[in-house]
């Protein structure tokens, strides 16, 4: 995004650029194709519908986990979703059914439950069940769907020898932006575990977390890993439902300086963004973003630093106490109206934004490959107020 671009965008302001959506799809499209996989899209890491004209040029469906994701992939993505979620509702299942082709049941008894309905006539359902493979190379808990006491998926324990009727499919998710040698160690454990009963499946989802968009990831390997597990499950079809790796890297959050405070020797560039509201996984992993034009100092390195080394740490402008994150050494002193761009910004973070304090929510704007910045919305006050009674 050149100076004249940046320069127009408003603040606060979410931007996708569409030229760096097209090369993450084109190496997911390819993926997908040298691998005879699907690969789809799922909606909890990025659900900005207006841009989902890009995305049908690349990919076939997407992938739910609520009444409401599926509506948006029925109606708004224009094909029937691959639906999965901890718990289906009396009241949503219906729904869920008029707009999903495949449905993954995460226990025995939701199967129990509810598959009768999906043979119900007007339905043509594939159903699946959520295996858990007691493995996950994911470090922070928060986000390890296969720790001990896991609310995901039936063991191998707990499968009868027979599966149950009209179960065609396996779902496993246990990755988290992993590269693809967590997924070979993750197939060991799956064929090991399960393997008794990937000849009578019909489909195995593998779930997301392949962040196979990333710099140095090994698509080759992937490509390979894939190829093989065909070889040994020839009538076996693979699907993969990526969601970070669909927006890695495509776009930043735009917000500008509204104050500078200091305080014992700290001094907080205060902006018109939060944290908690705008991007809740610095708070939440913690994991701290880049900022362009700055770098990032650990504790030790700010110690004994003088304000003369431009030295911030940035605070949002809610009024939780914790809105604040890390320090960053900048080029130049920060003044009031001065840009600060948080880098890859789009994924999960547009998806998990809030409202909390009434805080003014960024605008969502699409870049366009000919330079055209599409300011897809711009938030309210009726926003806020109609989300509350």
């Amino acid at each position: 995004m050149d100076k004249n671009i940046l320069n127009g965008v408003p603040s606060p302001c979410y931007v996708m650029e569409e030229a760096l959506l097209r090369r993450n799809l084109a190496l997911i499209a390819r993926v997908a194709k040298e691998a005879d996989v699907e690969i789809i899209l799922a909606f909890k890491a990025f659900a900005l519908w207006k841009t989902f004209p890009v995305f049908r040029e690349y990919i076939g469906s997407v992938t739910a986990s609520s009444v409401n994701e599926a509506r948006l992939g029925f109606e708004e993505f224009g094909s029937p979703v691959h639906a999965f979620s901890p718990a289906y509702t009396e009241s949503e299942f219906p729904e869920i059914m008029r707009c999903s082709s495949h449905i993954s049941f995460n226990s025995l008894s939701q199967y129990e439950r509810f598959y009768d309905r999906t043979k119900e006539a007007g339905h043509n359902i594939s159903c699946g069940i959520r295996i858990n493979p007691e493995y996950s190379e994911i470090e922070t808990e928060l986000y390890n769907p296969c720790a001990p006491g896991s609310r995901f998926g039936v063991t191998a324990d707990l499968l009868p020898a027979c599966l149950p009727a009209g179960i065609e499919g396996f779902h496993c998710h246990c990755h988290c932006e992993s590269d693809s040698y967590a997924l070979e160690h993750t197939l060991e454990h799956i064929e090991e575990k399960f393997g008794r009963w990937l000849p009578c499946v019909k489909w195995l989802n593998l779930g997301g977390g392949h962040l196979m968009t990333r710099e140095g990831y090994n698509v080759e390997h992937l490509i390979s890993l894939l190829k093989g597990l065909h070889s040994r499950y020839p009538g076996l079809h693979i699907i993969l439902e990526p969601g970070s790796a669909f927006a890695w890297q495509t776009g930043t959050l735009v917000s500008s300086v509204v104050d500078v405070v200091e305080s014992r020797g700290i001094r907080t560039a205060i902006l018109d963004v939060s944290f908690t509201c705008h991007m809740p996984d610095c708070l939440e992993m913690p994991y701290q973003p880049r900022v362009r034009g700055a770098e990032s100092l650990d504790a030790d390195a700010v110690k004994g630093a003088s304000f003369e080394e431009n030295i911030y740490r940035l605070g949002g402008n809610s009024c939780l106490s914790g809105d604040y994150m890390g320090s960053w050494r900048f080029c130049e002193p920060l003044k009031v109206g001065d840009k600060v761009i948080f880098e890859d910004m789009i994924h999960y973070t547009t998806v998990k934004t809030n409202m909390f304090n009434g805080i003014s929510h960024p605008s969502i704007a699409f870049l366009r490959e000919n330079g055209e910045l599409q300011v897809l919305r711009t938030f309210t006050y009726e926003d806020y107020r109609d989300r509350m009674c």
